[in-house]
């Protein structure tokens, strides 16, 4: 009777034992949440692929065969603090990446970094995976894709999504003037630093940044209008001019000449005015 009990709980804990592993099974192979896809293609699509190489990241195909999921973890939650830990791989990454830090999302938590690594590691064995980079035309650029690129970034061409144009953020060094706006970084030499055509087209397309991300996601650029920055920005690199020093002068110069033209104006408006209406009183008062 014992060893038939026994036999009977045996029994039991093997259906038990499979049907939770089968109850795992089915979890790992859930497909990832569109939510958690769109996460994937705001925030980390621009400088990562899953399968179509590297762009200012690396390519995350199979990370989860170099690393292990807590590490992993621990590095998407804080980059910056892995990589001055004096990590042996993070100082690989960072090295790769011409040492600029990958930012962490602002308040990004572990249950999302593990939703991603979910993702990640479904898009790895993906035959046709989505992130496999931005499908952008390889054909030789030409002049006059430059040349559109130059009015698009300028406000000379207005985007077709009703974007703003480059120059309200971003200035070059070959602007002159007045420049173009401060609020983002001086793009001279971004096709250098994002090593090319590839890395800098998924920029633009997905734009990272907190500012960038909501304004863009709203008003997309489209491949020909990507193509034509691309192209701009690759001309402005190759002749070669260094990053422009932040300098107010020419604004000061321009203001203050336009502060002296407008008390000009205000003393000729003020003494018509005066030629209108005081001088007959007064000349009325001497008679």
């Amino acid at each position: 009777m014992q060893s038939n009990n026994h036999y009977l709980l045996a029994i039991i804990l093997t259906v038990a034992g499979s049907s939770v592993l089968a109850g795992r099974s089915a979890s790992a192979q859930q497909p990832p949440s569109e939510e958690t896809i769109a996460f994937f293609r705001q925030n980390c699509y621009s400088c990562h692929t899953i399968g179509g190489g590297r762009l200012a990241g690396p390519d995350l195909k199979d990370v989860s065969k170099r690393k292990d999921r807590s590490w992993l973890l621990k590095f998407v939650m804080d980059p910056k603090g892995v990589i001055d830990s004096g990590d042996p791989y993070a100082q690989k990454i960072f090295r790769e990446a011409r040492g600029v830090y990958m930012q962490a999302v602002p308040g990004i938590q572990s249950s999302r970094v593990e939703k991603l690594l979910d993702l990640i590691d479904a898009e790895s064995e993906a035959e046709s995976p989505l992130f496999a980079g931005v499908q952008i035309d390889d054909r030789p650029l030409t002049a006059a894709d430059a040349d559109l690129g130059r009015q698009l970034f300028s406000g000379l061409a207005s985007f077709e999504s009703g974007a703003p144009s480059c120059i309200s953020c971003h200035t070059l060094a070959s602007l002159g003037g007045l420049g173009g706006g401060r609020l983002g970084p001086d793009l001279t030499t971004v096709y250098s630093r994002l090593e090319g055509r590839k890395a800098l087209a998924a920029w633009l397309s997905t734009p990272p940044t907190d500012i960038m991300k909501p304004l863009f996601a709203r008003h997309p650029i489209s491949k020909d209008e990507n193509l034509a920055l691309v192209a701009y920005l690759k001309q402005v690199t190759e002749q070669g001019t260094e990053e422009a020093e932040p300098s107010n002068m020419s604004f000061l110069l321009i203001a203050s000449l336009v502060a002296a033209l407008s008390l000009v104006l205000i003393d000729f408006i003020w003494r018509a005015r005066y030629r209108a209406v005081r001088r007959p009183l007064v000349e009325a008062t001497t008679r």
